[in-house]
């Protein structure tokens, strides 16, 4: 008898736990468990299973179609930490606003952003993105062919970031980088963002656009951002890709130098 009062005494802050923490749960599921379930399925990794949907329901060429593909399989089928329509418009809008001719990448994971990004280049423009993962890195690689995209526009740098970051002057002949999307582990990225600032590659006006600060966050980026004085900047607000009411958002840094 005891045991059954206690249980409905803790019944309503059970269901309240569960109607508040409801969208997390089907994140846990979708993220978490479904990819478990089918990674020893399948024998392939999430990136390769989408690649191979990618592969057969998009069109060769057609970044529009490639982007499409992805997300019906990321919103439908698993969930893959892309950027997503939603706030890729918002990459996008930038984009188009800034025009800019030399673009960094950090975290191509499996190639999504880094076609939002190389399809809105103005003619000359080339797009640098980074990826650590060997597996991940090649099914960049194999994405950004598919939509058509070369060595040209495109250099794929296969390394961790902050290994790449000093190197981009010396190595890669960058002497300013206009626009910075960040899309990486989160925990890097206020020492890349500094690391960024050391380069001497951060001219005024500088764009640097991070995903995710605010789930799973980067407060030491953002802690960074105000403190430092360098930049103007905004956290455009939205929903996180492909899940319904998990509030996230973009930071918009724009450089003003050491005042």
């Amino acid at each position: 008898m005891v045991s059954s009062a206690i249980a409905l005494a803790f019944l309503p802050l059970l269901l309240t736990l569960i109607i508040r923490y409801r969208f997390y749960m089907v994140l846990l599921y979708r993220a978490v468990l479904v990819r478990f379930w089918r990674d020893c399925v399948s024998g392939l990794s999430r990136e390769e299973r989408a690649y191979q949907y990618v592969l057969t329901h998009a069109t060769p060429g057609d970044p529009d179609s490639i982007l499409d593909a992805f997300d019906t399989w990321c919103s439908k089928v698993e969930f893959i930490s892309n950027i997503g329509p939603k706030k890729g418009k918002i990459l996008d809008r930038l984009l188009m606003e800034q025009r800019p001719l030399v673009v960094l990448e950090l975290g191509a994971h499996c190639g999504y952003s880094s076609v939002r990004i190389a399809r809105a280049l103005p003619l000359g423009g080339r797009l640098y993105t980074v990826e650590m993962d060997q597996g991940n890195a090649g099914i960049t690689e194999k994405i950004l062919r598919l939509a058509g995209f070369d060595d040209d526009t495109v250099e794929l740098i296969v390394n961790p970031s902050d290994e790449v970051i000093p190197k981009l002057r010396a190595e890669f002949g960058l002497e300013r980088l206009d626009f910075v999307f960040m899309d990486h582990w989160k925990k890097c990225y206020a020492p890349d963002l500094q690391l960024l600032e050391d380069s001497g590659l951060l001219g005024k006006g500088s764009v640097i656009v991070a995903d995710n600060v605010l789930f799973p966050g980067a407060p030491k980026f953002l802690r960074h951002v105000r403190r430092s004085g360098l930049y103007e900047w905004k956290v455009h607000r939205a929903t996180l890709e492909y899940s319904r009411g998990i509030r996230d958002g973009m930071a918009e840094l724009i450089y003003q130098g050491i005042v």
